[in-house]
């Protein structure tokens, strides 16, 4: 089965998001579980968590099919010990907001070197970091959710997110997310069956499907390899739909949540519904 939404609405509590799911008939969903662009904020009250799931409940979505997505702000390869410490205090923050909603996935943007320190060295710093809060948690899966290679981002290579899972000591806890338009504007082809073989294929001997936890559904504003993240609504973009034909007739794409970030949220209910036809 696949399972099917998007990057819904937590505005005015947490517990909102799965009611704003079920009325675009989706059966899986992305939140922020704080506002993505503060460090700080208060902390989830019994009742929030407590609606939380029983919304979860209401609207029929399974907690292993939602992907909560950390902050902006947090780069766990920043070359400045004190910065880096406090991207750490806060993926912990978002790690525990996890935990109390019952929740097992954390979608979390790898890092950026900022030009001041070499990938490699940038990658250790995050890996570093990956295992420290795996140690200092229980059952939440770290998903790492590859980057369009914009600036001094990391994770547009398939080989930056092997060599981050190579270092995780409990591989079992390590997941990837893949961003569609991301990978295509990285340089990975997914136009039609062909180049989606091709691309999956590659994707599969470096890092291996087995890490395939989530996937972002997104069309793109731009060409292939342009190392721009805009997305675009399904179809209309450089990608077509072609593209999610393959993605949602693929047998390693079923049971993980395939989440829209597309840009016109008035139509995720069509694009929830344009993807469950192109099943088959």
């Amino acid at each position: 089965m696949r399972y099917f939404g998007a990057h819904v609405s937590a505005s005015g509590g947490v517990e909102n998001a799965p009611l704003n799911a079920a009325k675009i008939g989706a059966n899986a969903f992305a939140l922020f579980v704080k506002n993505q662009r503060q460090w700080s904020a208060k902390p989830l009250t019994q009742e929030n968590i407590q609606n939380f799931k029983q919304n979860c409940q209401i609207a029929k979505i399974n907690p292993k099919h939602i992907l909560p997505h950390d902050s902006y702000l947090i780069n766990l390869g920043h070359y400045d010990e004190a910065k880096r410490e406090q991207s750490f205090e806060a993926f912990m923050d978002e790690i525990k907001r996890v935990e109390q909603l019952g929740l097992s996935l954390l979608n979390f943007h790898p890092g950026s070197h900022l030009n001041q320190i070499d990938e490699k060295t940038c990658l250790k710093l995050i890996a570093e970091c990956m295992n420290n809060a795996i140690k200092q948690s229980q059952n939440v899966k770290l998903v790492i959710e590859n980057t369009a290679g914009q600036g001094s981002n990391l994770g547009y290579k398939f080989e930056h997110l092997a060599f981050l899972i190579d270092l995780i000591d409990d591989k079992s806890r390590v997941g990837v997310c893949l961003d569609t338009c991301h990978t295509f504007a990285a340089g990975y082809d997914l136009r039609d069956q062909r180049a989606y073989q091709k691309t999956m294929g590659e994707f599969d001997s470096i890092v291996g499907y087995e890490f395939l936890s989530a996937m972002h559904l997104n069309d793109t504003k731009f060409g292939l390899g342009s190392k721009k993240d805009r997305h675009e609504s399904l179809g209309k973009g450089h990608l077509g739909i072609e593209a999610f034909k393959c993605i949602v007739n693929d047998e390693h794409t079923q049971g993980i949540p395939l989440v829209l970030e597309t840009i016109d949220e008035s139509i995720w209910a069509d694009e929830i519904a344009l993807l469950r036809s192109l099943q088959g």
